[in-house]
């Protein structure tokens, strides 16, 4: 289940997407995020998972990482979507004269949901398999740039956020190896009740830190080792600018953005 998680993943490839400006992607996610959560309606929701799937396409990653990165996460979907089916109020569903418990309404509200819980995830999957790190703290730390003014330490924050991202995959990894290890000592992490799978995963977690706090000091002393000193007089060996890509993609955002928010009001 763990190697199904591919937040953080970055996919080298040649596509339109991979060649826009961080900031443009940072930017429209956010714009997309907001689109996600402000929906209403049959038409918004075609509008939304339409580009969506353009998105997807446009990224030339293959559909079955995009899949793959939702496996973890069926639990939650699923769990949401019960809970609002079952604990919405309104008309109840019956079934040849017997009650489910269920709503109308609230079938309605956990497939919203739903869709809306896969949107934000494939949303986000898009943006880390065709940004790499280096990009990404880079147009993180020019959005930031502004707060410098009142002693926000752009480029320390995005150099930190980054890492962050990009170590999950790392992390999951070394998660992995220890568990294998553990089982082939005979360590059992699946059978009993919820408490003891708890208790039998402490004995994993002592590792995973001092693994997770080797790889920091590691990282440290090879960024100390480079002369690394912040972003104080940092030149970039591939400076970031806008381009008319960026720009159309810009205008696409906000129209579809707009039109979502005019559908909810109308």
């Amino acid at each position: 289940m763990l190697k199904d998680i591919t937040l953080g993943q970055y996919l080298p490839l040649n596509s339109p997407l991979h060649r826009m400006d961080p900031r443009t992607k940072i930017l429209g996610l956010i714009l997309l995020l907001v689109g996600i959560f402000t929906v209403e309606g049959s038409i918004g929701y075609a509008l939304m998972i339409a580009f969506t799937l353009f998105v997807v396409l446009l990224s030339r990653v293959p559909l079955k990482m995009y899949v793959r990165g939702l496996k973890p996460l069926w639990f939650i979907i699923v769990f949401t979507g019960l809970l609002n089916l079952f604990l919405t109020p309104g008309t109840t569903i019956y079934v040849n004269g017997y009650s489910l418990h269920m709503t109308y309404e609230g079938a309605v509200l956990a497939v919203k949901m739903a869709i809306r819980l896969i949107l934000l995830i494939i949303s986000s999957a898009v943006l880390t398999y065709t940004t790499s790190p280096i990009s990404l703290t880079d147009g993180i730390e020019k959005l930031l740039y502004p707060f410098t003014k009142i002693g926000l330490p752009a480029h320390e924050l995005a150099m930190m956020m980054s890492i962050a991202i990009r170590f999950i995959p790392t992390l999951i990894e070394e998660t992995e190896k220890i568990s294998k290890a553990q089982q082939a000592r005979g360590a059992d992490f699946g059978s009993g009740g919820i408490i003891q799978r708890a208790k039998a995963l402490v004995p994993m977690l002592v590792p995973l830190f001092i693994s997770a706090f080797r790889r920091a000091d590691e990282l440290a002393v090879a960024m100390e080792s480079r002369c690394y000193r912040g972003g104080t007089g940092r030149t970039r060996l591939h400076p970031i600018h806008f381009r008319l890509l960026d720009l159309w993609t810009g205008v696409v955002l906000v129209s579809l953005i707009g039109v979502i928010i005019a559908l909810r009001f109308v």
